[in-house]
C-alpha cells in the first residue's frame, strides 16, 4: 500500500485523510497531542509538530519516513490578517526544511485570498506562484509541486450563515471539502506535477442568496453579482474534473 503524508492534518487535512485512507497508509502532523491521539484513534502514523515554533523545529532533522512516503500534501495554515510576511516566509521555510530530499509527488494547498479585491474574473494566468511568496518558497524547494488554491472552504459544520459577513452581496468563491479530496485523488492517481490550479466551485451566486437558502430565509434572487470571481475553468478542462458541489447554494443538501 502507498503512503501519503499530510502535514498540517487540522480541519481540512483530516478530510482529505479519510478520503485516502482506504488506498494509502496516512502519516500526518498536528499540533497537539489531543489532536495527535484522534488522528492515531482512526488509524493514522500522526506525529506532533509545530512549525510556528522556530527553536522546536530546528531541533528537528529532517521528516524519519519522508523516504518511504510517496505523495506529500501541505495543509498548513500559512497565513492569516493578523501575520506578517516575515512570520509567513519562516513558516514555509521550516517546512521545506522538514521534507528536505523528498522527490514524491507534492500538493500545496494555497487560497483564492492571494488575488486581488478586484471585480473580475480571476484565472490562474493572473498571478504567478512566483508573486506569492509561501507558493514560491515551497515551488523552489521542490519544482514538482502542485499548488491548488482553494476558496472558501465549506461543507460538513461549516455553513456561510455561521459566519459574519461583510458583503453580502458580493459573490460566493467557495470550494466543497469533498471535491477538494475528489480533485486530489484523481491527481494522485494520473501522477500529475507541477501544475497550478484555482479549486472552486464553477458557480459564484451572492453570499447573500447562500445565507439565506442555509436560513431558510425568502429571497429574491439578484439578476447579477458584481465583483470578484475566480475561475476553475482550468481545472475543469485539463482534470475533465466533474464538481460534486458546483453550487455553493446547496453544499449541504436538506
Amino acid at each position: 500500500m502507498k503512503k501519503i503524508g499530510i502535514i498540517g492534518c487540522g480541519w481540512l487535512g483530516s478530510r482529505i485523510a479519510e478520503k485516502l485512507s482506504g488506498d494509502y497508509q496516512i502519516y500526518a502532523t498536528t499540533t497537539s497531542e489531543e489532536k495527535r491521539e484522534d488522528l492515531e484513534r482512526r488509524g493514522y502514523h500522526p506525529l506532533v509538530v509545530d512549525f510556528n515554533d522556530e527553536t522546536y523545529v530546528e531541533l528537528l532533522s529532517p521528516w524519519d519516513v519522508i523516504g518511504e512516503l510517496d505523495t506529500i500534501i501541505i495543509t498548513v495554515p500559512f497565513s492569516s490578517k493578523k501575520e506578517n510576511e516575515d512570520e509567513i516566509v519562516k513558516r514555509a521555510e521550516r517546512v521545506a526544511l522538514w521534507m528536505q530530499g523528498f522527490r514524491g509527488q507534492v500538493f500545496l494547498m494555497s487560497s483564492t485570498g492571494v488575488y486581488p479585491d478586484d471585480a473580475k474574473d480571476f484565472s490562474e494566468n493572473d498571478l504567478a506562484a512566483e508573486e506569492v511568496v509561501k507558493e514560491k518558497i515551497i515551488k523552489k524547494a521542490f519544482p514538482q509541486t502542485n499548488i491548488l488554491r482553494l476558496g472558501g472552504l465549506m461543507g460538513d459544520d461549516r455553513f456561510l450563515s455561521k459566519y459574519t459577513v461583510s458583503d453580502p452581496g458580493a459573490p460566493a468563491n467557495h470550494i466543497h471539502y469533498e471535491d477538494v479530496g475528489s480533485v486530489i485523488e484523481k491527481m494522485i492517481k494520473e501522477q500529475t506535477h507541477s501544475e497550478l490550479y484555482n479549486l472552486v466551485a464553477p458557480l459564484h451566486p451572492s453570499k447573500r442568496e447562500v445565507i439565506s437558502i442555509q436560513k431558510k430565509s425568502p429571497y429574491i434572487p439578484e439578476e447579477t453579482v458584481k465583483g470578484k470571481t475566480v475561475s476553475s475553468e482550468k481545472l475543469i478542462s485539463e482534470l475533465d474534473f466533474n464538481f460534486k458541489f458546483p453550487d455553493p447554494r446547496y453544499f449541504h443538501p436538506g
